[in-house]
């Protein structure tokens, strides 16, 4: 397998739950049986997507840092909302008080392509407003929800999971799907690293090599695999269970050697940086190992929702949550590690992803609970803009390097292909 030290920023795995206001005083806890898809209770005192947002209490605010590091004030908590980094001049989206004007919004009806007002209607007509991207192309195919989209190196093949017990592959040059792979159960999760895929499955994870055709299935997982993780030589992976499993490869012709059981919390993300795994959790944590002991040497405190995903960024660790906020963490010179920014969103968030543009700026994808993608510049979270889809997007990958692509997978099934372009940013920005 190829090292992944380059890459630990890609390893990012969640799930798309959303935030619930509950009956029975279970406010904080996500219901088990929606997380399989078989929840038959309406309403439910649990957690589910489909229901209205509970704000959290907000921390104290602070503004945004402007240099290339998040700096750190008293309390630890520095604190930006979502309006006050937003652009209102000719570069970005408008805001009137730090509210959406309806221009920064896509037509419902548009979208159902039922919209008769054309070039009258007062919403946008179009898949994202912002600078310096735009929609490549739609895969269509799947019919639940996508939890994993990759792209194993060395092939011209994208790979996407899904809630419909499938996996498909698609022809990277004319996007066709080329491969229909049908599965015992949902997908879970989905990542890949070089040649290697690596399918989170109910009670298994399935590991393809795309070079040789080699096939193996891990046993040991309980239930569900909601996370997956990779480094040169050992798989992690997040079980329904609360149990983080841990394996060893040895060689390519040897099988995978389970060597250690990681329990704790109960993770639905998982990342790795800096010598460490960090684990998020519904619980409102994330937990921090050391890998080489695997060992829990550190739980970091301050969502109050559960962690959707986490994401190595340069020295920082980002985390995002069902609180409505993303929060960057950073070690002291202790070696501890402690929150150190918070950036609030008006919606839970669900993923992250990070990638550079064609100035190898870097920046920050976060898939939204009002089915929005927003595109920020790190470190500032200064808005560049916004991508729509049909329902809330549960992946998110950025494609091979050089090419500007990334790619997202909504509840719906559809995938899009989204391209950075460097020309259409300079020229966006000269006719404003």
């Amino acid at each position: 397998m190829a090292t992944v030290a380059a890459r630990v920023s890609e390893r990012t795995q969640g799930s798309g739950f959303h935030r619930r206001q509950c009956r029975g005083g279970a406010a904080n806890v996500i219901c088990a049986f929606w997380l399989e898809g078989r929840c038959s209770r309406h309403p439910c005192k649990f957690l589910h997507a489909e229901s209205e947002s509970v704000a959290p209490p907000r921390p104290k605010q602070f503004q945004a840092p402007k240099s290339r590091t998040w700096k750190r004030t008293p309390d630890n908590s520095s604190t930006v909302k979502n309006s006050s980094a937003l652009s209102s001049g000719e570069d970005g989206p408008k805001h009137i008080n730090g509210t959406e004007t309806v221009q920064d919004k896509v037509c419902q009806h548009w979208l159902s392509g039922k919209c008769v007002r054309g070039e009258d209607c007062k919403y946008l007509h179009s898949w994202s407003c912002g600078n310096g991207f735009s929609m490549f192309t739609k895969l269509e195919g799947h019919r639940k929800a996508v939890k994993g989209i990759a792209l194993p190196s060395g092939s011209y093949k994208l790979y996407t999971g899904c809630k419909d017990k499938t996996i498909r592959v698609w022809d990277c040059n004319t996007g066709q799907c080329v491969q229909v792979v049908d599965l015992p159960g949902e997908v879970g999760s989905l990542i890949s690293e070089g040649p290697w895929v690596f399918v989170g499955l109910e009670d298994a994870v399935k590991v393809w090599n795309t070079q040789t055709g080699n096939e193996l299935t891990l046993l040991g997982p309980v239930g569900l695999v909601r996370a997956l993780a990779t480094t040169d030589d050992m798989l992690f992976a997040a079980t329904q269970d609360g149990t983080i499993l841990a394996w060893k490869f040895r060689s390519e012709n040897e099988p995978p050697e389970l060597i250690a059981s990681l329990k704790g919390h109960n993770v639905i993300s998982l990342a790795i940086g800096a010598n460490k795994i960090y684990s998020g959790s519904m619980d409102n944590t994330i937990r921090v190992w050391d890998l080489n002991t695997l060992l829990c040497v550190q739980t970091l405190q301050g969502h109050t929702g559960a962690v959707m995903s986490v994401l190595c960024w340069d020295k920082y660790l980002l985390s995002c949550s069902l609180d409505e906020s993303i929060k960057a963490w950073g070690s002291t010179e202790a070696g501890d590690i402690e929150m150190i920014y918070t950036h609030e969103e008006e919606h839970g968030v669900l993923g992250l992803c990070g990638l550079n543009d064609a100035e190898a700026k870097p920046i920050l994808l976060c898939s939204c609970h009002d089915n929005y993608v927003r595109s920020y510049d790190l470190p500032t979270f200064t808005e560049r803009g916004k991508l729509f889809a049909k329902r809330e997007v549960r992946a998110i990958q950025i494609g091979p390097a050089g090419t500007g692509l990334f790619f997202t997978g909504d509840a719906t099934g559809q995938i899009t292909v989204w391209k950075m372009d460097a020309d259409l940013k300079k020229e966006t920005s000269s006719s404003s």
